[in-house]
């Protein structure tokens, strides 16, 4: 059976580029590790946040907008973004959210601890200690490895049908189910990143598109063989996947599950670096190479 490993990357809709960047790197101490253009529309900026090497299942990703009207959290979407920090790390993370402003509350879900917040524009976010995945050697703004955010520990689905969504994930995608426990369902991926994924069984409201909500999560296929296996298997299951499509950094096909939320296939090569080194991702604005001769007029249009 086909199985994805977990999340490759989340994204979402922004306002502001910079408030986003102050943000997920000076608070949460994450690596902007690639600064480039939205394909579909190039007028429009598209930042990638993560590890110190954008590994997949650590990387969040935004289209910053100023434009875009607000958006609203509810069915058809990613309800809550989960990342994992290190055991013994939670007491760390409650200080720094107070000292920069951040509200945050605490909950528990299937016997875990939550910190859970908001980002500048409303994305719901949580922390939660979990001992898998590895150490994030990104050390910035006093935020050392050993207390580090990870990466994903994985999301919150809101489904329209949830059970049509949960045989998207067990059957499907390959997850195993965990459990059901106070309105949610719980399955897991084989991965060390993003690996936990929770749908929410109480009603929502529709989920509206916007400044503050996630366009869609992306699941990781192995190279390009297993993708276009995965693309195979979604016709097969009754599925309409895009066309494989070239984002640089991996290959993607795009599908809708039957609860309304936007699926992705993602590869994990090439990867970031396949433009630039290690050491200067996220240095400076990175187009593909079918868009390098308007540089100039994308570089005036994504700043303005």
């Amino acid at each position: 059976m086909q199985k994805t490993a977990g999340i490759h990357h989340i994204t979402a809709f922004v306002n502001d580029a910079q408030r986003t960047t102050d943000f997920y790197t000076g608070v949460l101490g994450l690596r902007l590790v690639k600064k480039t253009i939205n394909f579909d529309r190039p007028e429009v900026y598209h930042l990638y946040f993560g590890n110190e090497s954008g590994e997949p299942g650590t990387v969040i990703t935004f289209f910053p907008w100023e434009k875009q009207l607000k958006g609203r959290i509810g069915t058809g979407q990613v309800g809550v973004t989960s990342y994992m920090i290190p055991i013994g790390a939670m007491d760390f993370w409650k200080n720094r959210l107070e000292t920069f402003g951040v509200k945050f509350s605490l909950s528990e879900r299937f016997g875990e601890n939550y910190l859970q917040f908001q980002d500048p524009d409303g994305l719901e976010l949580e922390l939660v200690e979990r001992n898998h995945g590895s150490i994030n050697c990104w050390s910035v703004n006093g935020i050392q490895p050993e207390i580090a955010v990870k990466g994903f520990g994985g999301a919150t689905l809101i489904s329209a049908k949830p059970n049509k969504t949960a045989e998207v994930l067990e059957h499907v995608l390959g997850l195993r189910f965990l459990g059901q426990e106070n309105g949610f369902l719980r399955f897991q991926s084989e991965g060390q990143f993003g690996n936990i994924i929770d749908i929410k069984l109480t009603p929502s409201v529709r989920g509206l598109m916007g400044a503050g909500t996630v366009h869609h999560i992306a699941w990781r296929a192995k190279d390009e063989v297993d993708h276009q296996r995965w693309r195979a298997l979604l016709q097969k299951e009754g599925f309409y996947p895009t066309e494989i499509l070239d984002r640089n950094y991996f290959k993607a096909i795009y599908f809708h599950e039957e609860g309304g939320i936007l699926f992705e296939i993602a590869t994990d090569p090439p990867g970031f670096t396949v433009d630039e080194p290690l050491h200067e991702l996220g240095h400076k604005l990175m187009l593909p190479s079918w868009f390098e001769s308007k540089r100039e007029e994308l570089e005036a249009l994504a700043s303005s």
